[in-house]
């Protein structure tokens, strides 16, 4: 298992297969990469992201040794950045190894959701006219619950 929180961008096919190299006795491994999205209107200039160090990974490493057990993954993989990110730009990447492809899927997306609501980040919008803070969204707190 390996959890990053850095500044510096990441090569998403490095990344990729050298997770998927090491993982051959998996028959599944599943990615996702998360995008720092443009807010409607198209006028986001950057998005700031805080973080507590040491605190961060340790939270998030947590959940990632909790998904591994609870679907048997073979390994599990969390990049997420941190700084000033521009719209386009990769925020993040969750890969899971698993024996069979729904255990695969559904850490991921498992893990994915943890992300978006409950690691210790904390977002800035950046626009032409205003910064603030992104609140909490009822849907992301939602999607905990199926778990």
């Amino acid at each position: 298992m390996r959890v990053a929180v850095q500044s510096a961008p990441f090569d998403l096919g490095a990344e990729a297969e050298s997770f998927a190299k090491g993982n051959t006795r998996m028959g599944a491994v599943v990615t996702f990469t998360g995008v720092v999205r443009d807010v409607e209107g198209g006028d986001l200039s950057a998005m700031e992201i805080e973080h507590y160090p040491g605190m961060t990974e340790k939270a998030i490493a947590k959940i990632a040794d909790e998904a591994a057990t609870r679907w048997s993954l073979g390994d599990v993989l969390v990049i997420h950045r941190h700084g000033r990110l521009e719209p386009g730009e990769r925020i993040m990447m969750v890969a899971t190894a698993a024996p069979h492809r729904k255990d695969a899927f559904e850490a991921a997306e498992y893990l994915m959701d943890y992300l978006k609501s409950r690691a210790p980040f904390w977002k800035k919008e950046i626009t032409a006219d205003h910064t603030g803070w992104v609140a909490a969204k009822d849907e992301d707190e939602d999607a905990l619950t199926r778990w």
